[in-house]
């Protein structure tokens, strides 16, 4: 453990390096992939929910504060995880939300991404419209329709085409906040024991996964769900103590992480033939930026930035509502979601870690050159 901090650290104090001297600024190198496809929730959500009846978005202010586009329907100041991660594998432009894709811009990549999606199709309901993961894959089976048209009905090409491109799929953070442990609204948990629940969503993401193998996807990402008894909504919701996390909540997010680093060693063995999958463990991430955010920079790890109530995470950000000024101190934007300067460090280290604590087996780096 001490070795692994150790190595976080040193990763952590090179990317503060770099968030201060040239994480500002674009990161120009030439393009890895062709193309970068997103499946996702809130945390990688850049648009896709703004024109929906919905209480998942955020096209207003201060959201995007301190995003060069302004409140674009990112949930968070700045960029999002998979916005630096796009930087850094060389893409002149951020990948579009699937709502604005236009003609040949799917040719770079889509995001499908959509606040409060999970897993499962009823998860989020409570929060109104969105668009859930099995209907996410409608939409990018629809997008490989069209990339099919552009290469003249030429299957084969498609396929080696598609084969190239960088698919991230992080899911799974709903499932449990916005339907598990949403008890007023959901059943579930009186429906399924962690364990039971957790092989539930695994059944169904092994599906989902191999539907996008199926339409073509080769080289996948999955991001393990974080340390959500930790976030500010749950500090605030669960415990007297600001600074202690939930680890009820938190020990049934591991039981589905630790299933989801199995399902990739599955794939990997020969279960889907030439796939590459890597996992991303933030829950082992966030759980090292919150147990020692002061002491690699961060000084407020249990508060929203932007935020209503008990560590401003009663109520999420409000239209208007004026922020921290000291951003760069904070873990979390707001209840849920953490701010550009985390989304910075976990992209950086997603992409070029040395650690397969991690990055497993490979980190996205290594995973571009394949």
């Amino acid at each position: 453990m001490t070795k692994l901090i150790s190595e976080f650290g040193f990763w952590l104090v090179l990317n503060l390096w770099c968030i201060t001297v040239i994480c500002s600024q674009s990161i120009n190198q030439a393009q890895q992939v062709p193309c970068f496809f997103i499946f996702g929730d809130s945390l990688v959500d850049n648009g896709n929910n703004n024109d929906i009846l919905t209480l998942a978005r955020s096209n207003y202010d201060p959201y995007g504060v301190d995003f060069v586009q302004g409140a674009t329907g990112r949930f968070t100041n700045g960029r999002t995880f998979v916005d630096v991660l796009a930087q850094l594998l060389g893409f002149p432009n951020y990948i579009p939300p699937n709502s604005r894709t236009m003609g040949r811009q799917i040719l770079r990549g889509v995001n499908y991404a959509s606040g409060a999606s999970g897993i499962r199709d009823e998860t989020g309901n409570n929060l109104g419209d969105h668009m859930s993961m099995n209907q996410q894959i409608g939409s990018f089976a629809r997008t490989v329709q069209q990339i099919t048209r552009f290469f003249r009905g030429d299957v084969d090409a498609v396929e080696n085409y598609l084969s190239k491109c960088i698919f991230y799929s992080g899911l799974g953070s709903n499932d449990y906040l916005n339907n598990y442990y949403m008890t007023d609204y959901y059943s579930t948990s009186s429906d399924y024991t962690p364990s039971a629940y957790a092989a539930a969503l695994i059944q169904d993401y092994s599906k989902q996964l191999t539907e996008l193998y199926n339409l073509g996807a080769r080289k996948v990402v999955v991001t393990s769900v974080g340390q959500i008894g930790c976030i500010p909504y749950h500090l605030a919701r669960y415990n007297g103590n600001d600074s202690k996390c939930n680890e009820e909540i938190n020990r049934a997010i591991e039981l589905f992480d630790a299933s989801l680093k199995n399902l990739v060693d599955r794939f990997n063995n020969g279960q889907l033939r030439g796939a590459k999958f890597v996992y991303l463990d933030s829950s082992q991430a966030s759980q090292e930026l919150v147990q020692n955010a002061k002491s690699y920079g961060f000084e407020v790890f249990d508060k929203g930035c932007c935020g209503v109530g008990k560590n401003n995470g009663q109520i999420t950000c409000l239209p208007l509502q004026t922020p921290c000024d000291d951003r760069h101190k904070y873990v979390f934007w707001d209840a849920f979601h953490p701010t550009e300067n985390v989304n910075i460090l976990l992209a950086k280290n997603a992409y070029g870690s040395k650690s397969r604590s991690f990055a497993y087996p490979i980190n996205i780096q290594q995973l571009a050159m394949l």
